[in-house]
């Protein structure tokens, strides 16, 4: 926790300078589109950083459980594996979901129309 609220507060003051920067050039409108163009990426940064981290989870409860039903009845092994491979692909789909996504919001401009950019 202390890890990530010092990565915040550098991320704050990072933000902060960059504000500065644009103001002392009296130019409101390309520190709007900065400040916007940057939450996006931030956004997409935690997004992505979200969906790998529950995909991780995910991951990790399946191998647990085939392993522990494995040491139960290491007969059911082979079904098991195959259920768990199968159980794994539609979570890492689930991740790559999560990064097209943030890819499309990101290049495409999804937003430019809306925010008058």
């Amino acid at each position: 926790m202390r890890k990530f609220s010092t990565a915040f507060a550098v991320l704050l003051l990072v933000a902060g300078a960059m504000s500065a920067a644009f103001a002392g050039e009296g130019n409101a409108d390309a520190m709007a589109r900065a400040i916007f163009y940057g939450g996006m990426a931030i956004g997409a940064g935690v997004a992505i950083g979200a969906a790998a981290g529950g995909g991780a989870a995910g991951l990790g409860n399946a191998i647990r459980g085939v392993l522990e039903g494995m040491a139960r009845n290491p007969n059911m092994g082979g079904k098991l594996l195959t259920t768990m491979f199968i159980g794994m692909a539609l979570i890492e789909t689930f991740v790559l979901y999560a990064l097209l996504i943030a890819i499309i919001f990101l290049f495409t401009g999804i937003f430019d129309s809306k925010a008058g950019f």
